[in-house]
């Protein structure tokens, strides 16, 4: 009996509401600045309670995380940023309701300007259409794509000589590449799934398909898991045995999601990342997404020879290799002459 009166004052409770029996309509998460929300900012908030109902405690997440509040402030505490639920957790009476709001979380801090030295420039193919680049054990081994033209290859850098290749199926067109576990494994842009060799002799031991990621771009790790890039702002993150996704970054600045990720490199906790058709890098963090730096390449391609193979808008910066016994970073582009070792520095 006392079970049936407590139903029939809930009923009675949302029938005085004016019929609405959806608890959570009757709230809604207001924010001071909707605008423009950065990582670690204090902002005002407030719940719009439609009908004054008289609330006992309102807790605010964000991934799961309770953020603080203080004098109708919470601040934006949350590891990665990009697209976000912010969730308020709202207690009256005996109910409860979870009530959502869709923010973008960008970095607290403007990207830091960067540039560069040429240390050394060596012989490339001409004929490489350049997708990604990888050291291992001194041996630089590099994707190419277009269909009907991608390969895989391993190089002696130094003179540009190809030491081995395999060509990929003519209806493929080849990404990234990296080595991880003595595995190397490789993208294909739009086939849905990639390739995992032998780097010693480039046997194909399997294919792998992609999860959720739209597009197959590039490729890096951290020597636990695999960063994939798909053309999107997405960075996604691959278990090495199973290549399953399991979740991702969004790279941002302070003003905006970026979404123009291409080929990566990964060294010491940053992502390196040429910008899809231009002559720059992003230096990502790896943990939050943030875009904490921008490499102004501006003026490399013009130290490039234009051969047959070359094609203005798309002979582009593009393949990103880091030498750690060298300390120095290896680019080129999309049917470049020239690969450019170089020592990357910020800007004075």
């Amino acid at each position: 009996m006392v079970k049936l009166l407590s139903i029939f004052g809930f009923l009675l409770f949302f029938l005085g509401c004016g019929g609405d029996t959806d608890p959570s309509k009757l709230f809604s998460i207001q924010l001071e600045n909707k605008n423009k929300l950065q990582q670690n900012q204090e902002i005002g908030v407030a719940i719009k309670n439609k009908k004054g109902i008289a609330l006992d405690h309102v807790q605010y997440l964000i991934d799961g995380q309770e953020l603080p509040l203080e004098n109708g402030k919470i601040k934006l505490i949350s590891q990665t940023l990009g697209n976000k639920t912010l969730i308020a957790k709202i207690t009256y009476g005996e109910q409860s309701v979870e009530i959502e709001k869709k923010i973008r979380l960008l970095s607290s801090t403007p990207p830091e300007v960067y540039t560069y030295e040429i240390i050394n420039t060596y012989p490339h193919d001409p004929k490489a259409y350049t997708q990604g680049l990888e050291f291992y054990r001194d041996t630089l081994y590099e994707s190419t794509g277009k269909k009907g033209a991608s390969t895989l290859r391993k190089v002696d850098y130094k003179t540009g000589k190809v030491l081995q290749k395999v060509d990929l199926d003519n209806t493929v067109f080849g990404e990234g590449i990296t080595i991880i576990n003595d595995k190397l494994y490789q993208l294909t842009w739009q086939s849905g799934f990639g390739y995992v060799y032998n780097p010693t002799n480039l046997e194909k031991l399997r294919n792998f398909t992609y999860g959720k990621s739209r597009e197959g771009w590039g490729l890096c790790n951290n020597g636990e898991k695999i960063f994939k890039s798909d053309g999107t702002e997405k960075i996604w993150f691959l278990n090495p045995n199973t290549l399953n996704e399991q979740g991702y970054i969004e790279t941002v600045t302070n003003k905006s999601i970026f979404n123009k990720a291409n080929e990566l490199e990964y060294v010491d906790g940053k992502i390196y990342a040429n910008v899809y058709q231009r002559e720059s890098m992003m230096i990502i963090d790896a943990g939050s997404g943030a875009i904490e730096g921008v490499i102004n390449f501006g003026g490399l391609k013009g130290k490039v020879k234009k051969g047959p193979e070359w094609d203005e808008t798309n002979s582009v910066l593009n393949g990103v290799a880091y030498h750690k016994d060298r300390g120095t970073f290896f680019v080129t582009g999309k049917n470049w002459d020239k690969l450019f070792e170089v020592q990357i520095m910020k800007k004075e």
